[in-house]
């Protein structure tokens, strides 16, 4: 990739030129594999079912039963496998057939089904993902893992969406926690956990080719084999390509914010013996995309808009190692690795490196109290170059990180139907020294078909490099006379953790054997939330020249309170029809402290968050092996943002046994419209309407 720099209208523009042409015809190469492979397995008409090599395939959803959806195994909220129905907390799970039913090509696309999350997308590649408020590029209160690995960058507080690829046939479901969860993830689950859980490679043997494209999506292209080795264990290994086309800025004027990717990754299953497996897995992921970015050079003084390319190497390995004792009792050793090096954002070059140990143990004390206990340590070393001219800074630029924690969680049963869980999470950070996550679950199951539920929890989101080391020149201020001044936003030198006190409710039904209802009410108290406050002017230095600089800084200043609810309904309408429908509310209200500077701002402003979300989707098993999914969702307004109502569609046909096509059409009701704009200095763009055509082939 190079790049030339062009001057238009006065101001600075930095344009990549990628090697387009080569990659046009390795996409070519790619869909021709994967069509020509799946038309020369096709065999008799059927549906998906028990395939020649044994594997499970997809069930119908439609075909389900509600009680089997209550009954769901979820681990997320105790580290644990719990049903459902009897979890203490506000749980929804996505499982895989309503993935492949979504028509969804990326995970924050699935994110958009679960009833809490807000999902907005600022660009072709950038996503603003939080749950229950505080929505931003970089949401900094969702913890997110991907099989107990977290892919949380604790250096900069936040999730890179664009590095977070995971074939969506090899995922078995994805388990969203809304609310705390730190007692057993610890720091910055403050607001909810999104868990990424795949298949075990022993349920993907055999072939998968897919390929498609579209206007939006211009190609998405998957190979994946599976099998066994030797007697006890078994594999999959992947390559996946996709690419996506620039959206527009504004109408008829196309951006630079295109993205390719090419990934490969491999799973293994052993069983050691008749009380010890292992499972090992890897992802070796290179990204290529652009952004426009709001830059300020300071020796000129000149701000301006710069298309500038990102790109990003990721590399991680995961093993885990689960032991069955004598008594019955579990225990679990994983230890993983997280690597990238990351051109790009602001002019920087980004070194991450973050390695971690964790130990669990799963027992029962008597008849009565259930216990899961656990170590951890985590090692997080960043580097941060500046390469450009624009660059932002960090000082220091190079920070090594020690996190060591304890948690335990217990389950008492009081009675048959009434359990308490109590427990806490306690740590220590580099930042603000020991920290504590308590929390207190409380489950009566009146009947088998109902649940009722409550919780209260503390959890902190800790302070980060961003926090506490950043200097950006963000705004050139003219001063008259032909001088000018630099806004420049610094970190805070001694950075608090921020906090949130949370107290929930909810009940759970399975009305009839055809219907169930989900409902979540919730209050929650934030302090020492991060604000920007004003500085006193001073004089820097920049190539000789003198400047002014108008600093503001990170500070913790603020507090606020949020309230709310969700609830989800599951309908079985008929034989062959399935409705869902969830609806959240959101109010929110954050402030400065009394004391801070009359001009003190938030750093994530409420109005960023939607107060209404709703949506309704539909699967329909029609004749002749087709079926059809449908979903109408509202968001309401933000501060600078209309409200839109966004609607999908998806047509599927299934050949054979091996092979199904598929049309999907996204945001069929307006040709472009905006979901966010981000308070970064990137430039947001419009979602346009999208259609995308595929083939999958299993063998």
């Amino acid at each position: 990739m190079t790049s030339i720099m062009i001057v238009e209208g006065g101001g600075l523009v930095v344009q990549d030129l990628t090697r387009r042409f080569s990659l046009r015809r390795l996409r070519v190469a790619w869909i021709y594999l994967a069509v020509t492979a799946a038309l020369s397995f096709v065999s008799s008409p059927g549906v998906f079912g028990q395939s020649p090599n044994g594997q499970s395939g997809r069930v119908d959803l439609t075909q389900v039963s509600i009680e089997d959806l209550m009954n769901v195994q979820v681990t997320t909220v105790s580290k644990k496998e719990q049903t459902f129905a009897s979890t203490g907390a506000a749980v929804f799970v996505i499982t895989q057939e309503d993935i492949h039913r979504s028509g969804a090509t990326d995970i924050p696309d699935v994110l958009r089904m679960a009833p809490g999350v807000e999902v907005a997308q600022v660009d072709a590649n950038r996503w603003a993902i939080s749950i229950r408020g505080f929505s931003a590029s970089y949401s900094d209160k969702v913890l997110v893992l991907i099989d107990g690995r977290s892919v949380y960058l604790d250096s900069f507080s936040g999730v890179l969406w664009d590095e977070l690829d995971v074939p969506l046939d090899d995922i078995d479901r994805i388990e969203v926690i809304r609310g705390p969860g730190g007692t057993v993830w610890g720091a910055n689950a403050a607001n909810g956990v999104i868990n990424i859980i795949t298949k075990d490679s022993r349920r993907t043997h055999g072939a998968l080719i897919s390929a498609g494209g579209g206007t939006s999506t211009a190609a998405d292209s998957l190979v994946q084999y599976g099998g066994a080795i030797g007697s006890s264990g078994s594999y999959r290994a992947f390559g996946h390509y996709f690419d996506v086309n620039n959206f527009e800025k504004a109408p008829g004027q196309p951006a630079a914010d295109g993205s390719h990717s090419s990934h490969g990754g491999f799973r293994t299953d052993w069983d050691l013996s008749r009380k010890d497996t292992l499972t090992v897995q890897g992802d070796v992921m290179r990204n290529a995309e652009g952004e426009s970015t709001s830059v300020v050079f300071p020796a000129i003084p000149l701000q301006a808009v710069v298309n500038e390319p990102v790109t990003n190497n990721v590399n991680d390995i995961l093993a885990r190692w689960e032991h069955t004792m004598a008594g019955g009792s579990q225990t679990s050793l994983q230890v993983y690795y997280n690597g990238e090096d990351r051109f790009g954002d602001g002019g920087t070059r980004q070194n991450y490196n973050t390695a971690d140990v964790d130990f669990e143990h799963h027992l029962s004390i008597g008849e009565r109290q259930d216990v899961v206990w656990g170590l951890d340590y985590r090692f997080n070393d960043v580097t941060v170059h500046d390469l450009l001219p624009y660059s932002e800074q960090f000082q220091p630029n190079h920070r090594a990180d020690n996190l060591g924690s304890v948690f335990l969680q217990d389950q008492i049963a009081l009675t048959r139907s009434f359990s308490l869980t109590i427990g806490s999470k306690f740590e220590h950070n580099a930042y603000t020294g020991f920290e504590y996550e308590p929390s207190l679950q409380a489950v009566w199951t009146p009947s088998s078909r109902s649940t009722v539920w409550a919780s209260a929890a503390r959890a902190i989101r800790q302070p980060s490099l961003g926090d506490y080391g950043a200097q950006l020149d963000y705004e050139v201020v003219p001063l008259g006379g032909g001088s000018s001044a630099i806004v420049t936003l610094f970190g805070d030198l001694h950075p608090k953790s921020e906090q949130l006190r949370d107290f929930e409710a909810g009940y759970r039904r399975q009305i009839t054997r055809r219907a169930s209802v989900d409902l979540a009410a919730f209050v929650s108290y934030y302090q020492d939330l991060r604000t920007i406050e004003p500085g006193n002017p001073f004089v820097a230095y920049f190539s000789g020249t003198p400047r002014l600089i108008i600093p503001e800084y990170f500070s913790f200043d603020g507090h606020g309170r949020t309230y709310g609810g969700e609830a989800f309904v599951n309908w079985d309408a008929a034989g062959r029809l399935r409705i869902s429908s969830g609806y959240s509310f959101l109010n929110m209200a954050t402030q400065p402290y009394a004391s801070s500077p009359a001009s003190t701002a938030m750093s994530t402003p409420a109005g960023d968050s939607p107060r209404n979300q709703f949506q309704v989707r539909a699967h329909l098993g029609l004749r002749h092996n087709l079926s059809w999914d449908g979903s109408v969702a509202y968001t309401s307004p933000l501060t600078n943002v209309p409200a839109y109502t966004r609607v999908d569609s998806r047509l599927g046909w299934k050949a054979g046994e091996h092979l199904e096509f598929s049309l999907v059409g996204q945001n069929l009701t307006s040709r472009l419209h905006t979901e966010f704009i981000d308070s970064t200095p990137v430039i947001g763009t419009m979602v346009p309407r999208s259609v995308f055509a595929k083939v999958q082939c299993r063998f």
